[in-house]
């Protein structure tokens, strides 16, 4: 059996769907712009009130007011900044913002408000045109089916909204659930649990290579490009034609971007062919005593900003040396080591995993929005 959604248009509309632009349903009074008596100046948002004021711009909801002479009320409309590419829904009283908005509202005998949303949105992602005035979104040509047409369509696309949203939702959580199980693996704890009798602590410089007289920098002009990453104090800062290092290394910032948030220091686990410019010391394994894996997830959680100098700020080869390592056997190493790279790729999994989840959610959701948007024309 046919699904409703096309047994209606079978029924309703078996000839197609006349397309009509924006500019043209504005001039038969099938939209209409709606301007409220006046805008709310920005000195006049509250944190809190009865009526929200709306404005253009991801954050949608600028603030609040009581002044119920300036209120849009019993309604359902479409927002649209005047010079941004937000479309907004809205179902409730609210007051325009200080930063310009169009209000369309739609004859509910003719078009329905939420029907008029999703079309616009189906529109622009379709066209990949974006318009940042109403004068050019005029021209936005969208389909116009009979109404239960119409209702039935904002129907599933609601469903299918509220299915993504709960998704969204549950891979947040489980990110959220692992990320507060990883805290609780932290090393220190692995290391105590391990070790009944306390453990040896030594300093950085002697328990690992520190390789940084073979760094050689190049400026931008000077770089061909190429296929080997060019990494500085943050991260990979070029791609270029050779590589001076080729193996396991551990790279941690020396000056300007050298320290996160939460104090630690900033670090690039990698392996293959580098080139490593003057901005990031070196790290390698010394056979026998350390893992640089283990050396790793220590500084990952080391507070160094007792060692950053100066301005811009640095972590000299001196202080680095003299890091406090804590360095149990190499069997519980190994160890710690197992553990924490199981639950370091389920976090990163986790971490990758959640946009590119969302993403293809977000595109499922396009395409079918697209295929219950699309009619023969009329």
């Amino acid at each position: 059996m046919k699904n409703k959604l096309q047994q209606l248009i079978n029924k309703l509309c078996p000839n197609g769907v006349e397309y009509k632009e924006l500019g043209e349903l504005l001039n038969e009074d099938c939209v209409f712009t709606i301007t409220p008596p006046k805008k709310i100046a920005k000195n006049q948002y509250k944190n809190t009130g009865q009526f929200p004021i709306i404005d253009q711009g991801q954050n949608f909801i600028v603030g609040y007011i009581n002044d119920i002479g300036t209120i849009i009320n019993n309604g359902e409309y479409v927002i649209f900044g005047d010079h941004t590419e937000t479309i907004k829904y809205v179902n409730f009283a609210f007051a325009q913002g200080a930063d310009g908005i169009k209000i369309l509202g739609t004859a509910p005998n003719n078009l329905i408000a939420k029907y008029l949303y999703y079309a616009m949105n189906n529109f622009y992602k379709k066209s990949g045109k974006y318009t940042r005035h109403f004068g050019l979104l005029k021209f936005c040509k969208i389909p116009i089916p009979p109404l239960e047409v119409q209702k039935e369509i904002v129907r599933i696309l609601d469903k299918f909204t509220e299915l993504k949203a709960e998704l969204e939702a549950k891979l947040e959580a489980e990110l959220e659930a692992r990320q507060k199980q990883y805290e609780y693996y932290r090393i220190n704890k692995l290391i105590t649990e391990r070790c009944f009798n306390g453990v040896e602590f030594r300093e950085l410089g002697a328990v690992c290579d520190i390789l940084d007289n073979l760094r050689k920098p190049v400026s931008k002009e000077k770089r061909n490009s190429g296929k080997y990453p060019y990494y500085g104090a943050n991260g990979i800062q070029d791609y270029v034609e050779d590589y001076i290092f080729d193996g396991t290394y551990l790279l941690l910032g020396e000056d300007g971007s050298v320290i996160n948030a939460d104090k630690t220091p900033i670090l690039n686990w990698v392996v293959g062919k580098i080139w490593v410019n003057n901005h990031a010391h070196i790290l390698q394994e010394k056979s026998g005593i350390a893992l640089l894996r283990f050396i790793y997830f220590w500084l990952s959680t080391c507070d160094v900003s007792g060692i950053v100098r100066g301005i811009p700020p640095k972590i000299n080869q001196q202080n680095l040396r003299k890091i406090k390592i804590p360095i149990p056997s190499l069997e519980v190493q190994k160890e710690i080591v197992c553990i924490l790279d199981k639950f370091d790729k389920l976090i990163n999994d986790i971490s990758e995993g959640l946009p590119t989840e969302l993403a293809a959610r977000r595109k499922q959701y396009e395409y079918y929005r697209n295929k219950l948007l699309t009619f023969k024309e009329a």
